[in-house]
């Protein structure tokens, strides 16, 4: 399996998510671990999902964009 890549810095968008409460404490345990901030440990995993999306969701994902 992949590992988890972290890069520096970013720039973005403001959106709101609602979040199950599990998912959160599990979300800021690992931030804490790595001591990296709650929001670039989300993008993290966001960009780390997809990129390893099946193979049909890519295809579907990559039709939209055109």
């Amino acid at each position: 399996m992949d590992k988890l890549k972290i890069p520096e810095n970013h720039s973005g968008i403001s959106k709101t998510l609602r979040l199950p409460e599990n998912i959160v404490e599990d979300v800021q345990n690992l931030a804490n671990l790595k001591n990296l901030s709650f929001n670039r440990t989300i993008i993290s995993l966001l960009e780390f999902s997809l990129e390893n999306l099946d193979d049909n969701d890519k295809i579907a994902l990559n039709n939209k964009r055109i």
